[in-house]
């Protein structure tokens, strides 16, 4: 069976990944972080979907790390943006690097595992607006994970080219429970239903034309 690490947030991308990887037949050990966040909503969820899944589940702790990420509303004394991710308020929300930061400790993690297979869930709807999530970063990192060891990693990222409504689709056809997954930014005890993020899910359910079975506040 082919091993694989999956970077994973217990939002609602990177559980339809976890999920689409074991549906394949992967041997996949997730990695979460705690990397001093708003709040650790979605690690909650990340932890009780690796054990429905029965998938090692691996959560780095780096909230040391917090002080360097300093302007974003996830990580420092900023508002949540209310809104649209088209919406320029919205790069308030992009926290600097992060993936690469998360890919990379992942990697190392893997390597030490001997698991030469790497996958997070970036996705075209979030194109726009996280640099770390673009087709250009992507190939950079993959050229990079060829690289840092004897053996060659590779980035899967399944999800590079297609949107969230595309995502939630997918998501259905496996049996992803959607109500186990934690989008909202505000970290409040149901999802808010205006920050970016819960706007973007909300829109990718209307338009996958799926039922939305989560509660939001509004």
């Amino acid at each position: 069976m082919k091993k694989i690490i999956c970077v994973f947030s217990g939002g609602l991308d990177s559980t339809v990944l976890l999920y689409k990887l074991v549906n394949e037949g992967y041997d996949v050990t997730a990695v979460s972080f705690n990397y001093g966040q708003r709040h650790t909503k979605e690690l909650e969820y990340a932890a009780k979907t690796c054990g429905n899944l029965n998938v090692k589940h691996k959560l780095i702790d780096i909230s040391s790390i917090v002080d360097i990420f300093a302007g974003s509303a996830l990580t420092d004394a900023v508002d949540v943006p209310a809104g649209h991710y088209e919406e320029e308020s919205m790069k308030v929300t992009v926290v600097p690097n992060r993936n690469s930061i998360f890919l990379n400790l992942a990697m190392a993690y893997g390597i030490g595992k001997r698991i030469y297979n790497l996958s997070y869930g970036a996705h075209a709807g979030d194109h726009e607006i996280y640099p770390d999530t673009r087709p250009a970063f992507v190939e950079a990192f993959n050229k990079l994970a060829k690289t840092v060891d004897y053996e060659p990693i590779d980035v899967i990222t399944p999800f590079l080219n297609i949107r969230k409504e595309d995502i939630v689709k997918e998501g259905a056809r496996l049996g992803v429970p959607f109500n186990n997954t934690w989008s909202c930014y505000s970290g409040g005890k149901i999802h808010c239903g205006v920050c970016g993020t819960c706007t973007e899910r909300k829109e990718a359910f209307q338009l996958a034309g799926i039922k939305d079975p989560t509660e939001y506040e509004e």
